[in-house]
């Protein structure tokens, strides 16, 4: 019998674990979250639950050989590979902002400017834009208009340091009034002014290519935000304890295995 309830238990432990792992991710101000675990039909669901679902216009695919979390990451493997947003309107509104993602690059830099990430505004593809910059070694440009402001050419350890192929790297662009807190796997390495009012409007947001070719990597756990978040926040959207699941003393089950069992 006593075996037969902790069976039970453990049973009812899964199949709660299972369906909670399809409640939408929620958090204050979050206006957009990619997993990038799996695609339908060319859509990539936005997983906050409010319906603003990114398109794969040309060439990037989801993949399964590298992974931060779950079963599944994006990769931009062409010059022309993309994924849009259609606007709405915390997208459009937006001063205050942060963007978090996980960045593996797969090739160096073009010698040109290789997107990454850009939301467009009437004017301006800087609200922000980020891109590799024009050198062969790995840096991010990461700015805003007007007065094209932000980072240089920065790295892990600040600007003019650089990225390494084939190195998952958590980046985080956190934008409070006329500042940027730029953040490399939960430590801030530069914090550079910017527009305390940038441009903003009734543009798409652009993952790869806009009108710049895109740069050549993996991404995965997008989390898009029209506040600023601090810096604790940062180190628990790295550490995915925002998302539904998470293991603690007693559980040894990860995120990571749940989301696996989602589909």
């Amino acid at each position: 019998m006593r075996s037969m309830i902790y069976s039970l238990v453990v049973v009812l432990f899964i199949v709660g674990s299972a369906l909670t792992a399809h409640t939408a991710v929620k958090d204050d101000g979050l206006i957009l979250y990619f997993s990038f675990d799996s695609a339908n039909g060319g859509t990539i669901e936005d997983e906050t639950g409010g319906g603003n679902d990114g398109d794969v216009v040309d060439g990037a695919k989801i993949v399964t050989d590298e992974v931060v979390h779950g079963r599944g990451a994006i990769l931009f493997e062409a010059a022309g590979d993309s994924v849009t947003v259609d606007t709405f309107k915390t997208l459009e509104d937006y001063q205050d902002n942060s963007f978090l993602f996980w960045l593996n690059f797969t090739d160096p830099n073009s010698g040109g400017w290789d997107q990454i990430i850009a939301k467009k505004a009437p004017g301006s593809d800087r609200s922000p834009g980020i891109w590799t910059c024009n050198r062969v070694p790995l840096h991010i440009h990461y700015r805003f208009h007007p007065g094209n402001q932000g980072t240089g050419c920065a790295g892990p350890d600040g600007e003019n340091d650089t990225f390494e192929i084939g190195e998952w790297y958590h980046i985080a662009g956190v934008k409070e009034g006329a500042k940027l807190m730029f953040y490399v796997n939960g430590k801030k390495v530069a914090e550079p002014p910017v527009p305390k009012e940038h441009l903003q409007g009734a543009e798409k947001l652009y993952i790869g290519k806009t009108t710049y070719s895109a740069a050549k990597f993996y991404l995965d756990d997008l989390y898009v935000y029209d506040r600023a978040l601090d810096a604790g926040e940062v180190s628990e959207v790295m550490d995915g304890k925002l998302l539904p699941i998470e293991p603690n003393d007693k559980l040894t089950t990860t995120w990571g295995q749940v989301k696996t069992r989602r589909d």
